[in-house]
């Protein structure tokens, strides 16, 4: 019994060592590439919505300026310096002496709050504009987004400053939440495990409960509204197809598409890797019947980093004046060297 045991040990290792490789080579291809777009298509987001040529609002484009700089910053402090070198570790084993790790967590974790509270502060305000008429005025403006941004910046450092002395500064180059070394009494440290689940809970596991409760009630107050707008346009029993248009509620339906689409993306690309996140401190307790498949590891961490660089073709779908300045800021450099060859 004891050897078809151990037969059976083995051959699960085995298997999970059969998957490991599996998803290395994936990522070997899947992250550089994820680099390589990324990194521009943030840069010609943030200069496109700069412009203030799409049509938005300036508080609006405040947030998604902010948003989008917070993923580049989370590409370069997670993808490019920390998975990247992870992956290729035979190339980067320099790194391991460079005693900087707990510095770069905080940095990483704090961009991190940064994108996903970013994304909360849009979600407010697209709520307060929909369905807050009396607040709008005094809240939907480029200052306020400006203070709410920077507020949100400056708590999201000083939240993030417990990971300089719960890590240190050695990396690992490892696959896990912590990517650097960590003293042996950290692991088993009730008081640690307890700070690491606030973090976990007000990122992103509150955001995601306001996101959802914020979405919901602009979603109520628009089917309402709507339905308001139309009984005092006595269009109850028109055919769709013959409505004149009504440029309000069609600016209604762009926004709450852009933001549905926004924060629909964000949780759904956002979920798994705070599944695994969760699950792998409850093991490191002792409680290893929390322990997740494989699968929910590679796969939470390859969708988190996705998140970073599908806003811009969020904005691509939804806004077609952000489709009209993409498609020249492509074609801008092609007709400069057209220029140029005549």
């Amino acid at each position: 019994m004891a050897v078809i045991e151990s037969a059976k040990i083995t051959s699960h290792w085995l298997e999970v060592l059969r998957i490991k490789q599996a998803f290395r080579a994936i990522q070997r291809v899947y992250y550089p590439l994820l680099a390589v777009v990324s990194v521009p298509v943030n840069l010609m987001t943030i200069g496109i919505l700069s412009r203030g040529r799409c049509g938005l609002s300036t508080c609006v484009t405040r947030y998604l300026v902010a948003m989008a700089a917070a993923d580049l910053l989370i590409v370069i402090l997670d993808l490019i310096l920390r998975h990247i070198p992870i992956l290729y570790w035979k190339d980067f084993l320099y790194v391991e002496s460079i005693p900087i790790c707990n510095i770069h967590a905080v940095l990483l974790f704090a961009a991190t709050d940064c994108s996903v509270w970013f994304t909360v502060t849009f979600t407010f305000d697209r709520f307060v504009a929909i369905c807050c008429q009396k607040l709008k005025g005094n809240y939907c403006t480029e200052k306020t987004a400006a203070i709410v941004l920077g507020a949100v910046t400056l708590l999201s450092c000083v939240k993030n400053i417990f990971w300089y002395f719960m890590l240190t500064g050695r990396y690992l180059l490892m696959t896990h939440p912590w990517f650097c070394a960590i003293e042996p009494k950290v692991y088993s440290s009730e008081v640690w495990a307890a700070i690491e689940f606030i973090h976990y809970i007000f990122t992103p596991v509150v955001p995601f409960a306001i996101i959802l409760l914020l979405n919901c009630l602009t979603v109520r107050h628009i089917v309402a509204a709507s339905r308001a707008r139309r009984r005092l346009r006595g269009q109850n029993n028109v055919d769709c197809g013959q409505c004149p248009r009504d440029p309000e509620m069609e600016s209604r339906r762009k926004s709450i598409i852009l933001l549905l689409v926004i924060s629909g993306n964000f949780i759904a690309l956002w979920s798994l890797y705070v599944v695994y996140a969760l699950c792998n401190r409850v093991v490191f307790l002792g409680y290893q019947s929390a322990d997740v498949n494989i699968f929910v590891e590679q796969i939470g961490f390859m969708l988190q980093l996705l998140s970073c660089c599908t806003n811009t073709g969020v904005y691509a779908v939804t806004q077609s004046k952000f489709r009209d300045e993409m498609r020249n800021a492509v074609a801008r450099p092609f007709s400069v060297l057209a220029r140029c060859v005549k």
